[in-house]
């Protein structure tokens, strides 16, 4: 159900049923506006427990209906308000690196000064930054300062784009059952199972067999993903979930619609329309997986995540878990691809959060277009 600390810097909502998780969606937005504003009138200021700015903020908060946990959340998280003229807002920790996106700025050695002076370094380059800015209020909280000038941002409503997405998935996939949904400040997502549309992966099916191989159970699956805080566009990912272990499979790159100037939910629209075409493909990159013979699977598959950039560790733990079921006989880029789909299991339940484990499916995806055979090579491979 819908939680009444949403505005916490750490929220992660988990939603069983697809009302509920629509019904969230409209209370956020309800609770959530877009304000334009001057980039160069931006300040950022440091707040600390015990300040004098922490009390007066508690008391303009509570004089306007709103819960004081708010201050305190951000002081133990950003410890940043953002000043506007006059106006006050805190900052969540998603909206950092819109921030310094706005202020032209980055780099690791900025999270390791202190508040006061991340703040006065941020201000100089702010007083200098051209333009508008668009500011996401939610919840009480920033959550995003984007590009507001008018080839910049496009707003997509996040409500919108997953009404549309049921509409669209329950009027031509007869089988469609929701799964589960997401919502974190940073991205939100829902996942729905395409139950009963076996036509989009029997030629995929029909592979497996002459492979020799038993097609274990297969479920379609559609992901839909959006935010508002210019982390990702409003996405559509085909997917297949099979087996006991209920693994995940990505099936290729997204339907992708990005917050351009324009973008608009007609074109969001004519992304969902070609979700079909989209699975069509994808089976087809799977069957090429099939007909990929590798010798040196171990080797094969640490250098395709070498080439995907996968974290060492992640490397490390589908290679083990690979060899114990499938040992260093030869096997087939298939065999390899499903392996490397093991992370982003394994990083949930690390817990991480929804908008990091599909970006990590996503890199894992870009694995059904490399160049397979240039990775089986002999020999102790260097890490």
């Amino acid at each position: 159900m819908y939680e009444t600390r949403v505005f916490a810097d750490d929220y992660c909502g988990v939603f069983r049923k697809q009302e509920d998780f629509l019904e969230s969606l409209k209370s956020i937005g309800r609770n959530s506006s877009w304000q334009r504003k001057s980039a160069r009138n931006l300040r950022l200021v440091a707040i600390t427990s015990g300040s004098k700015v922490e009390e007066e903020m508690k008391e303009r908060y509570a004089d306007e209906g709103l819960d004081e946990e708010i201050i305190t959340d951000t002081i133990v998280n950003t410890g940043l308000l953002l000043k506007v003229r006059n106006q006050y807002y805190p900052v969540r920790n998603c909206a950092i690196k819109s921030i310094l996106d706005r202020a032209g700025i980055s780099g690791a050695g900025l999270r390791r000064v202190e508040k006061n002076v991340y703040a006065r370094i941020l201000n100089d380059c702010l007083k200098a930054t051209k333009g508008e800015a668009l500011l996401r209020i939610s919840e009480g909280k920033v959550s995003a300062v984007l590009g507001g000038d008018c080839h910049d941002y496009a707003v997509l409503d996040m409500e919108q784009v997953f009404l549309h997405t049921v509409d669209y998935l329950t009027e031509n996939f007869k089988g469609c059952r929701y799964v589960e949904g997401f919502y974190e400040h940073d991205m939100v997502s829902a996942v729905w199972q395409l139950t009963g549309e076996d036509a989009l992966l029997d030629a995929y099916r029909d592979e497996l067999a002459m492979h020799g191989r038993t097609a274990e159970e297969m479920v379609p699956m559609v992901k839909a993903t959006t935010s508002d805080t210019g982390s990702g566009g409003a996405n559509i990912y085909p997917m297949l979930v099979y087996g006991k272990e209920c693994t995940t499979i990505s099936l290729g790159s997204p339907l992708r619609l990005g917050h351009r100037n324009g973008s608009s939910l007609s074109e969001f629209d004519a992304q969902l329309k070609l979700l079909y075409g989209k699975y069509q493909l994808a089976a087809g990159n799977l069957v090429k997986l099939l007909k990929i013979d590798i010798r040196n699977p171990a080797n094969c598959m640490k250098g395709v995540m070498d080439r995907l950039g996968i974290l060492r560790k992640y490397e490390a733990e589908a290679v083990e878990f690979f060899l114990a079921q499938y040992g260093e006989d030869s096997c087939t880029a298939h065999d390899i691809y499903f392996g490397i789909s093991e992370i982003p299991f394994m990083l949930a339940c690390e817990g991480w959060d929804g908008s990091r484990i599909a970006r990590m499916e996503e890199t894992v995806a870009r694995a059904l277009s490399v160049d397979w055979t240039g990775y089986d090579v002999p020999g102790a491979y260097r890490w």
